[in-house]
């Protein structure tokens, strides 16, 4: 079967809209062209073999297994390989999916989106766009005002809980402006 005619049936007849990327035709991001890389020995030693395979091998982690899915706590959701923010506790929803799913991001610029054709069918993968780590994929079967669905990998992920101001102890201040410890 040739390349049209699977393109064809996967769409089904529906046009296809390809996106700029940025890049010049013909090339695509490799790890060394993100703004910041890290060695695999690093990363490998860094991350658990779940979090190594989701992140650089665009892996999946099996449904309702990761630990953030159900979290329910406020706070920011970071990437797991450079520490970039992406998605806010305020965005996260259960969509039934198994995987934590969120309506927006926290800047457009911190998810860099690519169509992902894996597995004869067409999807749009998300990836930081600081350091290429493969995060999930956005689907446009979310809620409203967005309609987006960012249906991200658990394993792909930290969090970072919101302080209460009022557990914050209240330390002491000299004369100089610092903290006294």
């Amino acid at each position: 079967m040739s390349g049209f005619n699977l393109l064809h049936l996967v769409t089904k007849g529906q046009p296809v809209v390809l996106r700029s990327c940025s890049l010049p035709s013909g090339t695509r991001r490799t790890k060394r062209t993100w703004p910041v890389s890290f060695p695999q020995e690093e990363l490998r030693r860094r991350l658990t073999p779940v979090q190594y395979h989701v992140t650089q091998e665009r892996g999946t982690e099996s449904a309702f297994t990761g630990e953030l899915t159900v979290l329910k706590e406020e706070g920011t959701y970071s990437c797991v390989v450079c520490g970039s923010a992406l998605f806010s506790s305020k965005s996260k929803f259960d969509s039934g999916s198994g995987w934590p799913s969120f309506s927006e991001v926290l800047e457009q610029t911190s998810i860099t989106e690519e169509d992902d054709y894996s597995y004869g069918m067409h999807r749009v993968e998300t990836a930081c766009s600081k350091c290429g780590a493969h995060l999930g994929h956005v689907f446009d079967d979310g809620p409203k005002p967005s309609g987006k669905r960012y249906c991200i990998n658990s394993a792909s992920l930290t969090f970072d809980p919101k302080e209460d101001p009022s557990a914050v102890e209240q330390r002491p201040v000299n004369d100089r402006f610092s903290v006294v410890p």
